[in-house]
């Protein structure tokens, strides 16, 4: 029977018959092992074998299964899972790289996926945040209504949210809120609901300082005594002072707007 087998295998496969007839220790027999057979062109394949021994004729058969599909299939879904896992990799390096934070949630409002300025924004970590209900990211009021807002959307089909752009307020980890654009889509395919929110914090800030300068600006220019006019280049008034209301008998709504002449 050794003909059949890899020659390093061969060269030892008689001794253990041998070990096997004076001591009765079954090490191969009744069992099943994968292992290498060898062709006639000295090829070889692998293959499953079974062993098991007739009791009344003392003969040993063994049942030869060849795998050489079974492995060529195998191999191609590991390299399919391989491939996958690099394209998956990739896709999620991407997102990491954005600068807005990503959610993606099932039909449970349950997450699915976050990226990396995600944590940044709002203190959780990835392992935190899978697995658990988006509402953790709302004020209360907000996320104790969510899913039957999800519900009412499976339900009915009619979109509010998704497709659009809204500013929201949404919480962090230490329970402090910010203001942030929220954008909604839908993954048709996978029925999977894709959140990207962008932090107004900075923005709002820089907007109430510049309205804090532009108040002051008016403050100070309504308490001069001259009258003061600023019109465009088409001669339109964009602002007046409070002296000029006094001097001339026009509020400043009548005067904005109006032509100079």
């Amino acid at each position: 029977i050794n003909i059949i087998m890899p020659a390093h295998v061969a060269e030892k496969h008689d001794q253990y018959m041998k070990n096997y007839l004076e001591t009765g220790m079954k090490k191969m027999i009744g069992t099943q092992r994968e292992l290498i057979a060898c062709r006639k062109d000295g090829s070889t394949f692998p293959c499953v074998l079974g062993l098991s021994e007739t009791e009344k004729a003392g003969m040993i058969c063994g049942f030869i299964r060849d795998l050489t599909k079974d492995k060529a299939a195998q191999a191609a879904v590991l390299a399919k899972n391989a491939e996958l896992q690099i394209q998956q990799n990739l896709i999620m390096s991407i997102l990491d790289a954005s600068f807005d934070g990503l959610f993606v949630i099932d039909e449970h409002c349950t997450i699915q996926m976050v990226n990396t300025r995600s944590c940044e924004v709002f203190g959780w970590t990835k392992e935190e945040f899978i697995g658990q209900n988006i509402n953790m990211i709302m004020p209360p009021a907000i996320g104790e209504v969510h899913d039957g807002f999800m519900k009412n959307y499976l339900k009915t089909g009619l979109k509010k949210m998704i497709g659009t752009l809204r500013e929201v307020t949404a919480r962090r980890k230490d329970g402090t809120t910010f203001p942030c654009r929220l954008g909604l889509s839908e993954t048709k395919e996978s029925g999977m609901f894709c959140g990207f929110i962008h932090d107004l914090t900075d923005e709002k800030a820089a907007e109430a300082e510049i309205l804090a300068k532009k108040r002051l600006a008016e403050k100070i220019i309504d308490a001069a005594f001259d009258s003061l006019f600023v019109i465009n280049e088409r001669g339109i008034i964009e602002m007046v002072n409070a002296t000029s209301t006094t001097v001339f008998g026009w509020t400043t709504e009548e005067f904005i707007g109006q032509n100079i002449s």
